[in-house]
């Protein structure tokens, strides 16, 4: 029976990307929330159980906990950040508020070498993010690591195999986070490792096969990586019962709606239907301006589309979508934890409460990289797999403000001269996302010698592993100077152009 590890989510952000490195270590891992049962845990051949960090304080009233019967099934656990000061406050620690709060990196002593620490030197970089932290151990627990304002930033009992870390071993900016990770899950819970994206594949052409049974089910096909990963998964599972349908809803870029239609004729041929629905989605935004609104109408707008679909072909039950995390994340909690919303997915958070098909999400637990992955493995070729990140919403999120004909022909010309001269340069595989924006406001030029008062376009160009956190990317001043040209001369109604230089956090990829 094939091992697993799982992790508790107490609404961390970054709870996929603990089940992701997890993964990526060869054992396989899922989320649940802290209310799992734990016939579940025997049943599964759980062999480590991690509890994730998240925005609560343990010392409050409410704040989530576990069944305390998990404690006694002797399963290794291993509490992050919030986690860690849950088991200590559960196993009879202290926990308070921290005089000196700690966000951001910190250099980690470690006091005890052994366990979690085997091999490793005796100081590390870490990432901290915390408010609150243990005052005393818990009865049996020995100090392994401490911080200049962290008496106990890592704790651990050797016999009951129960450890805990003040830091984050999960994220990009704790260098050294994956072998904390790999000694908690092969020297402490004895994972053997071996499950592969191979795996996941089987697994999930199983359980698709399972849902759906011998009905049919349409696809949302748009031409990105996810939607076009989840058909080819759809049709190694179920063949040409799997509908795709590629909605033209004029908010696509430059070529878009030409392109993939082509593509998926000619090279990579699946039961594949085409709707012009240009007039109908840009009907339904006029004089709309909140970015909520404009995701809930276009959620909306492409299940009316895709039952428009369905009905002209006969009953077809099941929907299905190239959701991934960061999209469920930023959305709402992918299994009911106490996870916070960052915005709404039209995907996700966007679509209408009287839907009425049942969904098929087989990416839903998966970051972007994994998916290109599994693309691979279904033998999808490497220029779909290489193209960047595009939103559900299309050009209507990259449009601060009501999005019109006149403003989608600004930004759909500003936006392919970013991308050709990012490609003439030979950078544009090594770039996340790369993109265009218009902005609601205008400013004042001068253009042969007269005035002019033109619309603003800001770039935005991120490095990242996994969209879960990115950074801007140090374009070489010359590039960003041919692109700036380029769109002020020969984009019409274009009079300036600027560079977005902020992170995720505290910002996120896309504006809206």
């Amino acid at each position: 029976m094939r091992e697993s590890a799982i992790v508790l989510d107490f609404g961390s952000q970054y709870s996929q990307l603990i089940a992701r490195r997890v993964r990526a270590l060869g054992v396989y891992c899922e989320i649940v929330p802290p209310g799992v049962l734990m016939e579940k845990l025997r049943r599964d051949n759980v062999r480590a159980i991690i509890l994730s960090g998240g925005p609560a304080s343990v010392v409050t009233d409410g704040a989530p906990s576990l069944d305390k019967g998990i404690l006694e099934l002797g399963i290794p656990l291993l509490g992050i950040c919030y986690g860690m000061q849950l088991l200590a406050k559960l196993l009879g620690g202290t926990v308070r508020g921290a005089e000196s709060r700690e966000y951001g990196p910190a250099l980690l002593h470690v006091d005890g070498a052994r366990w979690l620490f085997d091999g490793m030197p005796g100081k590390l970089d870490v990432w901290m993010s915390h408010g609150d932290q243990v005052e005393r151990l818990p009865e049996g627990f020995e100090l392994l690591a401490h911080t200049a304002n962290c008496p106990v930033a890592a704790m651990g009992h050797s016999e009951r195999k129960i450890y805990g870390v003040q830091f984050h071993p999960e994220v990009v900016h704790t260098p050294r986070g994956s072998e904390v990770l790999r000694n908690f899950l092969f020297n402490i819970a004895g994972c053997k490792g071996g499950w592969s994206m191979a795996g996941f594949v089987e697994e999930a052409v199983g359980k698709i096969r399972e849902r759906v049974g011998n009905e049919r089910v349409l696809c949302g096909l748009s031409g990105g990586v996810d939607s076009t990963v989840t058909a080819a998964l759809l049709d190694r599972a179920i063949g040409r019962r799997c509908v795709a349908v590629f909605v033209d809803n004029g908010l696509l870029r430059m070529g878009e709606a030409e392109a993939v239609p082509t593509f998926f004729r000619d090279e990579y041929r699946i039961n594949l239907r085409v709707v012009d629905a240009r007039e109908r989605f840009l009907a339904a935004l006029e004089g709309v301006t909140d970015p909520e609104r404009k995701r809930h109408i276009i959620g909306h707008m492409f299940v009316e589309v895709f039952k428009a679909e369905a009905d002209k072909l006969g009953d077809i039950p099941f929907l299905a979508q190239g959701t991934l995390y960061p999209d469920v994340i930023e959305s709402t909690s992918t299994f009911g934890g106490p996870s916070a919303r960052i915005k709404s997915h039209h995907n996700v958070g966007g679509l209408p409460d009287d839907i009425d098909f049942a969904l098929v999400e087989p990416l839903r637990e998966l970051f972007k990289d994994e998916v290109r992955q599994l693309g691979r493995r279904l033998g999808l070729p490497e220029k779909v797999l290489t193209r960047q990140p595009f939103p559900g919403p299309g050009l209507a999120v990259r449009i601060i403000g009501e999005v019109t004909d006149e403003r989608l022909r600004m930004l759909r010309e500003a936006d392919a001269r970013v991308q050709q001269e990012l490609e003439d340069e030979e950078i544009y595989d090594q770039i996340w996302q790369s993109f265009a924006l218009l902005l609601p406001v205008k400013s004042v030029g001068v253009m042969g010698d007269e005035r002019t008062y033109g619309n603003v376009v800001a770039l935005r160009i991120v490095s990242s592993a996994d969209g879960m956190t990115s950074d801007w990317v140090k374009v070489p001043y010359e590039v960003l100077g041919r692109i700036s040209s380029r769109i002020i001369n020969e984009v019409r109604g274009v009079g300036r152009v600027v560079y977005d230089i902020s992170p995720k956090p505290p910002s996120t990829i896309e504006w809206e």
